[in-house]
Formats: structure tokens, sequence, C-alpha cells
């Protein structure tokens, strides 16, 4: 996997990544074209184990409709201003949604299949999950 970043070189500091596919993305210190470089690292977690849960809740053929992910995170008062601890929160809605399988389906991200929530855990950041069910009639 390669990624190149390039500085935008204006009057702020802001940053333009493209991946070897050609996707882009700006980083931008003041937020008005793009997040900033640790808000990236929350979605790109959010977006690995939200994958995974919505994986595995296909597999178990469970009748989704919609799976968010919010994160929260708390980071380092020091510099660097790491992140120390990060929470996600699934909202799950479909029809006849099985507690059994959401709480597996998080657990598997967690534990297992989620790259991003290993490497930050390895990392020593403190990551906990929850999940909310929405069931909607037919």
């Amino acid at each position: 996997m390669k990624v190149a970043v390039n500085w935008l070189k204006n009057e702020v500091v802001n940053f333009e990544a493209t991946s070897e596919t050609n996707n882009r993305i700006i980083m931008d210190s003041t937020q008005q074209l793009g997040p900033k470089p640790m808000e990236l690292i929350l979605m790109g977690l959010g977006g690995c184990a939200s994958y995974d849960v919505v994986s595995i809740l296909q597999k178990a053929r469970q009748q989704i409709s919609d799976v968010q992910c919010e994160l929260s995170a708390t980071r380092a008062d020091s510099v660097p201003a790491v992140f120390t601890d990060i929470h996600l929160h699934f909202v799950v809605t479909g029809v006849d949604i099985k507690d059994a399988q959401v709480k597996k389906a998080v657990e598997l991200s967690a534990k297992k299949y989620c790259s991003a929530s290993r490497m930050l855990e390895n990392g020593g950041v403190n990551i906990t999950h929850d999940y909310e069910i929405i069931n909607i009639n037919p």
C-alpha cells in the first residue's frame, strides 16, 4: 500500500493525500477544506470496524438496513497529543435483528478482524465498544 502526501503551499498548512488507486483527500489544519489528520485516523477506524460489522451481520443473514458507527476520542494533554481512549458506538437498524448476532459482530471486529483497532490498541490506546439495535417493522 502506498500513499503520497503533498503540501498545498498556501497560507495555512494543508496537504493533499493521494492513494495508489488515485483517490484523494485534503487534510486541513483549519478544517475548511477537509478533516484534520487525527480525525482521519478516527474515520479510518470507524470505517474498518463498520466494514467488519456489516460483513459479519450480512453473513449471519441479519436483515440490516443501516449501520452507523459513532466514535468519540480523548487525546493526551501533552505533546504528542496521542489518542488515549476511543469509544465506538454502533447503531444497527433492521428487521428482527438479533442481539447475540450484533454482540458477536462487534466483538469479532474488535478482537480479531479490524486491523486499525488492533494496531491502535497495540500502541496503547484504550478502545471500547457498545451498540444499540433499532428493530423496524417490515
